[in-house]
């Protein structure tokens, strides 16, 4: 036997007799059941299409051309309807400025409600006596004066904010616009349908009225020519 062939046959008894490492077949045992696990997790029917290429592509759409569905509109109806709507806009904002300013030139209309009262009060005082009457007493003379200062003063400031006092005379016409009739008189020498008594003077805050005057109207006397006539006979 040569030398080589000696030194062949004590290699392969040294690699017979080596025992193999733990590790390497661990090692190699996860790897091959990692792929059959890949393999069999992804059943036949869940794989991905496949989308063949036939080298084919969608045609791109035409520049000038509309979508389905939907109609070209009228340059002039477009134009009418802008229009109308700039109106609405114009009239809404023309009606808040107006109710605007109602609410800034009417603010004291409750509060001139309130002092009417008071204004009546002082005018009832000063017609309340007798007329001579204050000229016999002298403390009730200074007295009257003090309270016509006084109803004065108010009608003054009334007439600075723009109220204005409705007190129409006897003998003019009912106007059903600032008058109120409260009752009829009876053989008045006014005319029929004329004022003929005052109660109470109407009031006015600039061009709105705020309480009609209240008075009584003459009545138009009832002639039955043929009643007369039937009484008679």
């Amino acid at each position: 036997m040569t030398p080589s062939e000696d030194r062949a046959d004590v290699h392969d008894a040294d690699a017979a007799e080596k025992p193999h490492a733990p590790g390497e077949a661990a090692a190699a045992e996860p790897s091959d059941a990692a792929q059959h696990a890949s393999t069999d997790s992804v059943p036949t029917s869940d794989a991905p299409p496949s989308t063949p290429v036939t080298g084919e592509r969608t045609p791109p759409k035409e520049a000038g051309k509309e979508p389905a569905g939907r109609s070209e509109e009228d340059p002039a109806e477009l134009k009418e309807r802008l229009l109308r709507v700039l109106a609405e806009q114009q009239n809404l904002r023309r009606r808040l400025e107006r109710e605007r300013d109602d609410a800034v030139r009417f603010a004291a209309t409750q509060l001139i409600k309130d002092l009417l009262q008071t204004a009546d009060n002082l005018s009832r005082a000063l017609h309340s006596l007798p007329p001579g009457l204050q000229d016999q007493n002298g403390a009730l003379r200074n007295l009257l004066a003090g309270v016509a200062a006084s109803e004065r003063a108010l009608q003054d400031t009334f007439a600075k904010h723009g109220i204005r006092r409705i007190e129409p005379a006897l003998g003019e016409t009912f106007d059903s616009n600032q008058h109120q009739a409260m009752f009829e008189v009876d053989g008045s020498e006014w005319e029929p349908g004329t004022i003929a008594q005052i109660v109470l003077p109407g009031y006015a805050y600039h061009e709105r009225l705020i309480r009609p005057a209240f008075v009584g109207v003459a009545r138009t006397p009832d002639e039955r020519p043929e009643a007369t006539n039937s009484t008679r006979s």
